[in-house]
């Protein structure tokens, strides 16, 4: 059984120093890391809030992301995949359900549909000219209508490999929003000839 709370809390708390800071993890020493270790601290850790706020759109009927079902560059009737803007990487696309649910709530043949969508994305995205890789992240943190994210790394740049990608693109500038826009359509029309579907709602 995983800890408590509270057990969790006080044992990461043994690990603090008097200001109730971790020390610098493991991963800022990685070359890829986009911060110097000299100067750079953790925030102090806070005890835990329970109840756990409620996550944006746990009611549907307020959910934003159900509101913009008919919102993206490729659809089919359970899926939709759109574009994010303002990226610092060469394009980041993210596949949502239509309908409102969390990933623990899909049922078995969706859960297998969005396996095959998701390597189908990853395979459209590494085609597109200049992306090296392209790297998937599941958060469900801040709402509960699940939404995967698909990152494309830009070739050659080998700094921003792996988990301090999406990092990186928060810190890089604006990616030309033209070319973000016909590389995201390169992948839309790979995914009708490889998973059918539409390039509007229906």
């Amino acid at each position: 059984m995983a800890m408590t709370p509270e057990e969790f809390y006080q044992h990461a708390l043994a690990a603090t120093d008097s200001d109730k800071r971790l020390p610098l993890s493991r991963m800022t020493g990685w070359e890829i890391s986009p911060f110097e270790q000299d100067g750079l601290r953790v925030t102090p850790l806070r005890p835990p809030v329970l109840p756990e706020p409620p996550r944006h759109g746990e009611d549907p009927a307020t959910c934003s992301i159900c509101a913009d079902r008919d919102k993206g560059i490729w659809f089919n009737a359970r899926w939709r995949l759109d574009r994010i803007s303002g990226n610092g990487v060469p394009l980041i696309l993210m596949l949502y359900p239509r309908d409102h649910c969390d990933m623990a709530d899909l049922p078995d043949d969706m859960a297998a549909e969005m396996g095959l969508l998701s390597t189908r994305i990853v395979r459209h995205m590494q085609a597109v000219p200049h992306v090296a890789r392209a790297h998937m992240y599941r958060f469900g943190d801040g709402a509960s209508h699940m939404h995967l994210w698909f990152f494309a790394r830009p070739e050659g740049q080998a700094q921003l490999f792996g988990s301090w990608l999406p990092v990186w693109d928060d810190l890089l500038p604006q990616y030309p929003s033209a070319l973000a826009d016909a590389d995201a359509t390169l992948v839309a029309d790979a995914l009708l000839t490889s998973s059918g579907g539409s390039r509007t709602s229906r």
